[in-house]
């Protein structure tokens, strides 16, 4: 997929939070739910409630998503420019229709549409099917990865990209920027914040402005790949 031209590329990037915001705050069936899922996957010496505010923003069942941030490339004048937008709210529902609009807009202006994030085949898309299928919203046929032979899925993973075949580790985007001296989109707060940031900061614009962030790194990471020059400062846009 890296044969895709530039501009028939959309980088996405989701951020994920707990659905409620502790596990105290469930009701008996999903406390019951949550256990069960969670002993099986529980470090030794880590009780369920605490696992909760570990894990459960990243299992879909027990998780929404608050953030998508979506790129494009666009060539203005011989220039290359990136630009990021982020569509963040509280109620999940409104937020996924206001992206699928979004993404249809963008679907049918192209003859070829790539999605494109770091451990996108794995994570992202997997997690965003599954929440559209919750509430209730029909999943769009780009989107429908499981009715497609794998080399018809239109994703550019540069999670996969880097692994080139090997299935034994994991390498996440701030290791993968700094070795491909990409700068990090780390300057402020990371993953494994966003759940307190959101539910004790009540800031969800401090979460979509590090989602955008990301966004950015996956694309010069893309320009990497194809051993382009990175972007300077003023060539990305962020609204």
């Amino acid at each position: 997929m890296l044969n895709v031209s530039l501009d028939n590329i959309l980088i996405i990037d989701i951020e994920t939070v707990s659905q409620q915001e502790s596990f105290s705050s469930l009701d008996d069936t999903w406390k019951s739910l949550w256990i069960e899922k969670a002993e099986r996957l529980l470090p030794e010496n880590e009780s369920a409630e605490s696992f909760y505010n570990a894990r459960a923003a990243i299992m879909a069942e027990f998780g929404k998503i608050i953030c998508i941030s979506v790129g494009y490339f666009r060539n203005d004048g011989g220039v290359l420019n990136l630009r990021v937008k982020s569509y963040y709210a509280d109620t999940e529902r409104d937020l996924l229709l206001t992206v699928l609009q979004a993404f249809n807009q963008w679907q049918s202006s192209k003859k070829q549409m790539a999605f494109c994030g770091h451990n996108i085949r794995e994570f992202d898309i997997p997690y965003l099917c599954r929440r559209l299928l919750i509430n209730n919203i029909h999943i769009p046929p780009y989107l429908d990865f499981q009715s497609m032979k794998p080399w018809e899925a239109n994703l550019i993973d540069t999670f996969q990209l880097w692994k080139f075949g090997d299935f034994k580790n994991y390498t996440s985007l701030n290791l993968l920027a700094a070795c491909m001296n990409v700068p990090s989109p780390k300057d402020d707060i990371d993953g494994s914040q966003v759940g307190d940031v959101y539910w004790k900061e009540n800031d969800i614009e401090r979460i979509a402005s590090y989602c955008a962030r990301d966004v950015v790194t996956v694309g010069q990471l893309i320009l990497r790949f194809r051993q382009m020059p990175l972007l300077e400062e003023g060539q990305i846009s962020i609204i």
